[in-house]
């Protein structure tokens, strides 16, 4: 049984659309992430504190991610930020399994029905 998915992605939700022998399923998952920390003032690593809190949580997020995907064999990732890529990087090291990965694309903030299109146009399936 093969399965295709597309992720749409920023730093606060994620929607995974699964594509399996015709049938379309989705699930959102919502991120813990907080905005990225704007620091003011000083204080002795205070800066450094709050970015590596933020990168901790981004990857905990990722790997959340990566663990509803599962291993497709085929995968989109887009979205309006920055996010698709990093999940990309963070793919590709768990398990080496980027290679399953076809397409990154940019898009701006969707509805879940036009994620749903397009994943379902990018790999051709009828509406």
């Amino acid at each position: 049984m093969s399965q295709d998915v597309g992720v749409w992605i920023d730093h606060k939700k994620a929607v995974i659309v699964f594509i399996s022998d015709g049938q379309v399923t989705t699930r959102t998952l919502e991120s813990d992430v907080g905005a990225h920390p704007r620091y003011s003032g000083f204080q002795a690593g205070g800066e450094k504190k709050y970015e590596d809190r933020h990168n901790q949580d981004l990857d905990r997020y990722y790997d959340d991610v990566i663990g509803h995907v599962g291993e497709p064999d085929a995968l989109l990732l887009f979205g309006p930020g920055e996010a698709k890529l990093q999940l990309k990087e963070r793919f590709g090291r768990s398990k080496g399994r980027s290679e399953s990965i076809v397409a990154v694309e940019n898009a701006d903030k969707l509805t879940d029905p036009q994620i749903v299109a397009k994943v379902k146009e990018h790999y051709r399936i009828a509406r």
